[in-house]
């Protein structure tokens, strides 16, 4: 074969596995905020 078949094919092959290789996926985290502040309950009674 001569180098420009063997270049060309060695081109390929590194294209192919380039195409095929997995990519990194990005990881995320969800944080639920907390509440500021807490409402005030009806106790049925007058403080």
């Amino acid at each position: 074969m001569s180098n420009r078949i063997k270049a060309v094919l060695a081109v390929g092959l590194v294209a192919a596995l380039a195409a095929c290789a997995q990519q990194a996926e990005e990881e995320f985290v969800v944080v639920e905020p907390e509440p500021i502040s807490v409402e005030p309950v009806y106790t049925g009674k007058y403080k």
